[in-house]
């Protein structure tokens, strides 16, 4: 989150107020500007966008929602470099956006509700229940909920796919150099790295590193998933708990701090940066890292470079010695769209938005039209190379909401354009044992403000003490100590919040 985010906005929130109160003209009931909705002709709407690297008005999707909706969009996008700050200026001074589409998750996400707040955003709930028929059959009631500030809608949300990113990458060759089979359980896992080390499959002799992680994430995936600790906050006995706070931190602490001293873990990982350890796996050093499966081309074309012969492989969801095992996934809202108080069309700014989501329409916008972008078979979608890329590469900038059915499944055209890229996100997320994938509990929260305010710094906390466990040997006989310390920071607080939400949504 930007911390500078937090300075602006107290500065515009007087403007916002001001602007929204000499804008009252433009409110939806008193709105005087042509409406398809009184059966003339479909104005011309303003949208301000995220940033993408063509442009939206000459980019093809444009031409086809124009076709498909009849209405003509003229787009402006946000910077690439600090879009809050200038999102926070145009709210501020009343741009005539009819709509906005920004990132659905982070400081975003507390800027929406801080201008819903304030009044700075159209009430959508009358005008969905109105207009919005295709947004209610598409979006499900818990999305729609989870965006609600104050008991009203004010935003149409894009969910996130909800998969599995990142896991343990092996070099197999090694494995299959000492006759090792990929380790299934956190025990397997030490005896191979011992190995690694001991025998020195790669031939690196003192540069050899078992395994090699990154110092601003000493909470590996997989790993941590083994101490029931996959996501940031996990379930425990019917609550939501950061993992400083869990029992399991501990232990976890204590296994990764033991194979450190045996020389297990790279040496130098509370230096390494993503690039850092990315190389050391692609240059031979390094027989394991935590890797995305979006990463897999790159890194495989880089190994493939350097060792022609070279194997590799994602490890699965490894058991811990209370059969515990947990990979985490992604969930929550990738993109947020909202209609400001300064919309001059907010009736047709939801009805194009709606228009979007008719199922044929949607689908032609997400992956385009069979035997041309892509093909259809056995169930799976498949894009078709080159133009898949040419014409819907940028197509998840388009959603304002999504066919929450079937997006997941169109979507699994994009991760089919390298067959080492579906493979890699295949293993993680169709071929694991069942139960092993832990969506983010938070994902789908409203704007927590104590939470939102204190989870970055709170983050950091627990990444700084590991490093401290880990590297420098700091005794976790103090660990009561730093949880006291993590507790008063703000985590006692963002507790309560967390879970007095929480009681209100669990199963």
């Amino acid at each position: 989150m930007n911390k500078n985010k937090w300075l602006v906005l107290p500065m515009i929130a007087s403007l916002v107020l001001t602007s929204v109160a000499c804008g009252s003209k433009n409110d939806v009931n008193t709105s005087s500007s042509p409406s398809a909705s009184d059966g003339g002709p479909k104005p011309a709407l303003k949208a301000l966008m995220r940033w993408q690297k063509e442009d939206y008005n000459t980019y093809p999707i444009s031409k086809v929602l124009e076709e498909k909706t009849g209405y003509k969009v003229t787009y402006d996008m946000l910077p690439v470099d600090k879009p809050e700050d200038k999102l926070n200026l145009l709210i501020a001074s009343a741009e005539p956006y009819d709509m906005i589409t920004a990132n659905g998750e982070g400081g975003f996400k507390a800027l929406y509700a801080d201008y819903a707040k304030k009044g700075a955003l159209v009430d959508l709930t009358p005008l969905i229940e109105k207009y919005g028929p295709n947004i209610k059959a598409s979006l499900s009631p818990e999305s729609l909920e989870a965006v609600k500030v104050d008991g009203k809608i004010y935003a149409i949300p894009a969910r996130t796919i909800e998969f599995t990113g990142t896991s343990l990458m092996i070099r197999k060759d090694w494995l299959d150099k000492l006759g090792l089979q990929i380790p299934t359980t956190l025990d397997e896992l030490t005896i191979v790295l011992k190995q690694f080390k001991d025998k020195d499959p790669g031939g690196n002799g003192d540069k050899n590193v078992p395994m090699s992680i990154k110092g601003d994430v000493p909470m590996i995936d997989n790993i941590v998933g083994a101490f029931g600790l996959a996501n940031g906050w996990n379930k425990v006995d019917g609550k939501l708990v950061p993992r400083a706070m869990d029992p399991s931190f501990k232990e976890y602490l204590a296994y990764m701090a033991d194979l450190y001293k045996q020389g297990l873990v790279d040496k130098e990982f509370a230096i390494n940066k993503d690039a850092t350890m990315k190389e050391k796996f692609t240059s031979g050093k390094a027989g394991i890292i935590p890797l995305h499966w979006a990463d897999i081309p790159t890194i495989a074309d880089a190994l493939k470079k350097n060792y022609p012969d070279a194997q590799y492989a994602y490890i699965p969801a490894l058991k811990g010695k209370n059969g515990k095992a947990g990979l985490a996934a992604s969930s929550g809202f990738d993109r947020l769209t909202f209609i400001p108080k300064s919309s001059k069309h907010p009736e047709d700014a939801i009805k194009y938005i709606n228009a979007k989501l008719e199922k044929d329409t949607f689908k032609l916008m997400a992956i385009g039209e069979e035997g041309k972008h892509y093909t259809f078979k056995d169930g799976a979608y498949s894009p078709i190379l080159p133009i898949f890329n040419d014409e819907r590469n940028n197509a998840s900038n388009y959603l304002s909401g999504t066919d929450e059915k079937n997006y997941p499944i169109y979507w699994q055209a994009r991760v089919r354009k390298d067959q080492r890229l579906f493979e890699g996100w295949q293993f993680l997320n169709q071929k694991q044992s069942a139960g092993v994938s832990f969506p983010d509990p938070l994902g789908l929260a409203p704007y927590l403000p104590q939470y939102s305010k204190d989870n970055a710094q709170l983050s950091q906390l627990v990444t700084d003490y590991a490093i401290k466990v880990i590297v420098d040997g700091e005794q976790l006989s103090n660990i009561d100590a730093f949880i006291s310390k993590f507790k008063s920071a703000g985590a006692d607080a963002s507790y309560k919040e967390v879970n007095d939400w929480y009681a209100t949504v669990k199963k």
